[in-house]
């Protein structure tokens, strides 16, 4: 009997052990992160409540929705477990989006209007099947056609999902009085979920990334599918950090879930993040694009239920750079780590995944370590026409698949080997002809006429002998910038240093948290101080932080030699994080100096070089970690040596242009068009136009007949158009505050149906509620860049 007792004894104390262990277990702290891929917080201490079965339910109408079924029914829900209620019935609010005119009126239920919509703003009508005879109910009707509220009982039938209509539900609680806590879904605790994970393979949401892209002229529409994927046991929210071009102009969003594909709308981005938390919270599937910079974006997705598939698709046109014959379209497939100096809060932070929030910064990036793999790959389809012969077709940064279809047209398509999303994607073709007319191309629509130049110098500047020039050689030798980047820069340097005259001057700058020079001015360019520049260079390694505010302040604000153009060189990846602060400070210390900018990687922030080029009315260039520094060194000496036309102004030779942009518009090199876009009244499209501006000390004109494709229609004009404004008012507010820039940005976003730091897309998918109280939160880690450290750049 003893030894029964102490069995039992033995027994209790193990359960209440292991018990102990596992309660430890589910309360761990935000330091057991390191050991779970993800995992979400809830206190004991939470009162979670069930819905309110008396909760106001409010649906608005805003866009279509595609399904092959033929009809869903949409009802108020009880809470899971509890009881009916004897209470009264609740009410249901159906409101759609107009004006503020309101009548009362009563009248039967209208199924017969079922045409397609006209606007993602569309007045609320009744979804039932055709031929449906519905009840005789009281309706009042808030606003005109375009916009009324309806009241039904929880008998009635909600909505009935049809091919040209969608709907959200957004639900408010009646009672005021009772407290209701809401855990905070957005950083993930642990307790809820926990995934261990090996040493190889990462899970994450994010499947794949399909990419389709067409190209007319120098015109791409782009669509990028996000395939998301549920892979654990109990639903999340998908946080996914990812580029676009610099210049692309954002104007579509649909999610896909199931068989029903949901048109996003555009919104004032808090108005769509509030909506998103919204339905979030009440279980319903819902997604958010928001913009962190112009080519960085944040998707997020909520409430994918376990192996669940949700489709984002997102839509965009860019024009075409243009170099010396060669147009370039590139797609970035992968952010890079940034700097953000002491007391930033509102940059990108680059953490280890796992490490949420550690950065201190608005948006992050996680990213995988150098032995992790998460299985999310890309693919990518370019459809070509050119227009003219293409003479040569080359990508130095993928291995892609081409098939010509005669001279002007191909088909490109990423190579199934080289699909791993850790570099951009950039592709060159050649045109035909020495020399390119200038492009004109137009849209037309009910809101007049849309148009984009790219005007091309004439060859003949090339004879004109440039003046001496005080070259300022600036090097990033920041942490990012160690190993191949650092090597490139200083091979691309060398061979710029190399090619000075002797009536030019010099001086290297390094930064990196600091600042440091070759000596206390510019040297002559004799071969002595060369060779002294060299060995300088030479000398020089990365370290540290990427501080390059001083780097600006070191290569403009030491005196200006009057007889000689200062042209400042930058060579950086440009992994910094205060674009805005560098911006406004280039603004402020220019005083006449050019500045060219060399972007050194496999993922350069294309916003930040082609800004300082913009402001500094110089020019860009990149080099690939796998390609020669050569070419794009002698392409940015052929630029130096021969003059811009400057102080350019423009004859329309019509009243009917407005609206031109970029207002302050660039200088004009050899080999390097400029681009413009602007409105004109409906068929009233100029003819020819005369260029003017100084070169050689004096104002010479060019005719440019306007030719080539200005009889086409391209639709992509007008949110060109309206991107182009939206960065031109970017740039007044570094030059001169904001002024009123930022109303007028927001403005021209939601007129165009366009992305900006301004507005959001947001779609809500409310034909059903996901199953569970909520999700946990997801971000999905990315590879760090091809080339870049991790140590150096995201740390242990």
């Amino acid at each position: 009997m003893k030894n029964k007792n102490l069995n039992l004894l033995q027994v209790g104390l193990f359960l209440g052990l292991a018990g102990m262990l596992l309660s430890v277990f589910v309360s761990c702290n935000t330091a057991s992160r390191d050991q779970s891929y993800f995992t979400n917080e809830k206190s004991d201490s939470e009162l979670i409540l069930p819905e309110d079965p008396n909760s106001v339910v409010e649906g608005t109408q805003v866009g279509n929705i595609s399904t092959d079924t033929e009809e869903k029914t949409i009802q108020p829900s009880e809470p899971d477990g509890a009881p009916k209620s004897d209470k009264a019935v609740p009410t249901i609010e159906l409101t759609s989006i107009g004006n503020n005119e309101a009548k009362e009126e009563s009248a039967d239920l209208d199924y017969s209007k079922q045409g397609s919509p006209e606007s993602n703003e569309q007045r609320v009508r009744s979804n039932a099947p055709r031929g449906a005879v519905p009840k005789k109910k009281s309706k009042r009707v808030v606003g005109n056609s375009n916009s009324r509220r309806h009241h039904f009982t929880e008998g009635d039938v909600l909505a009935r999902i049809s091919s040209s209509e969608e709907l959200w539900i957004i639900e408010k609680s009646r009672t005021e009085d009772r407290p209701v806590r809401i855990p905070d879904r957005d950083h993930p605790g642990c307790g809820s979920l926990v995934t261990r994970v090996n040493q190889v393979q990462v899970p994450i949401p994010l499947e794949h990334t399909d990419v389709s892209a067409q190209v007319s002229g120098y015109v791409a529409s782009v669509d990028v599918v996000q395939k998301f994927k549920n892979p654990y046991s109990s639903k999340i929210e998908a946080v996914y950090v990812f580029p676009l071009p610099q210049n692309a102009a954002v104007n579509e969003f649909l999610m896909k879930v199931g068989d029903r594909t949901i048109r996003g709308i555009i919104r004032e981005r808090e108005q769509a993040k509030r909506i998103y938390q919204q339905a979030k919270r009440q279980g319903y599937v819902a997604s958010l694009l928001t913009q962190e910079r112009p080519n960085i974006f944040t998707q997020k997705v909520a409430n994918i239920e376990p192996g669940k598939a949700i489709d984002i698709t997102i839509k965009y046109f860019n024009t075409l750079a243009y170099n010396e014959g060669w147009y370039e379209f590139v797609f970035p497939m992968v952010v890079n780590p940034r700097f953000n100096p002491p007391g930033t809060t509102d940059g990108i932070g680059a953490v280890a995944r796992n490490r949420q929030g550690s950065s201190g910064q608005s948006t992050e990036i996680a990213y995988l370590r150098p032995h992790e793999r998460n299985g999310h790959d890309i693919s990518l389809r370019l459809q070509l026409d050119a227009g003219v012969k293409i003479e040569d077709l080359r990508s130095h940064s993928h291995a892609v698949e081409v098939k010509r279809h005669g001279e002007n047209k191909a088909d490109i398509k990423l190579a199934a080997n080289d699909r791993l999303p850790n570099k951009d994607f950039v592709l060159r073709y050649k045109v035909a002809g020495k020399q390119i007319k200038s492009n004109f191309i137009t849209h037309e629509d009910e809101n007049g006429g849309f148009f984009s130049l790219m005007i091309y110098p004439p060859a003949d500047l090339k004879n004109v002998e440039r003046q001496p020039v005080e070259m300022v050689f600036v090097l990033d030798c920041s942490g990012s910038m160690r190993g191949k980047p650092l090597a490139k820069a200083k091979q691309a340097m060398a061979r710029s240093i190399r090619k000075l005259r002797p009536t030019d001057s010099f001086q290297v700058i390094r930064f990196s948290v600091t600042a440091s020079q070759l000596g206390p001015k510019p040297l002559a360019a004799t071969p002595e101080n060369i060779e002294k520049g060299l060995r300088y260079l030479e000398s020089l390694q990365s370290t540290g932080g990427t501080m390059m505010i001083e780097g600006i302040k070191a290569s403009l604000d030491f005196p200006k030699d009057e007889e000689k153009l200062r042209i400042v060189s930058f060579m950086t990846d440009g992994h910094i994080g205060n674009e805005r602060q560098i911006f406004t400070e280039i603004h402020k210390r220019l005083n006449g100096a050019r500045i060219f900018s060399f972007g050194i990687g496999s993922s350069v922030n294309r916003y930040l070089l082609e800004g300082m080029a913009r402001l500094g009315k110089g020019a860009v260039a990149y080099v690939g970690l796998d390609e020669g520094a050569g070419s794009a060194v002698d392409l940015f000496y052929e630029r130096v040596r021969h003059p811009a036309l400057t102080d350019i102004a423009i004859d329309w030779k019509t009243s009917e242009i407005e609206n031109v942009y970029p207002k302050h518009i660039p200088d004009l090199f050899v080999g390097r068009p400029v681009l413009l876009t602007g409105r004109y009244k409906k068929g009233q499209a100029p003819k020819n136009i005369t260029v003017s501006g100084i070169v050689g000390g004096q104002r010479k004109e060019l005719n440019v007949a306007v030719a080539g494709d200005s009889k086409s229609e391209h639709r992509g004009i007008a949110s060109i158009w309206a991107r182009t404004r939206i960065k031109d008012l970017n740039d007044q507010i570094s030059r001169e505050g904001d002024k009123g820039a930022s109303k007028e940005i927001l403005t021209t976003a939601l007129n165009f149906n366009l992305m900006s730091k301004f507005t959001a897309f947001v779609a809500v998918d409310s034909s059903r509620k996901t199953e569970g109280e909520y999700g946990t939160t997801v971000n999905v880690p990315v590879p760090v860049p091809d080339g870049v450290r991790y140590d150096t750049t995201v740390g242990q």
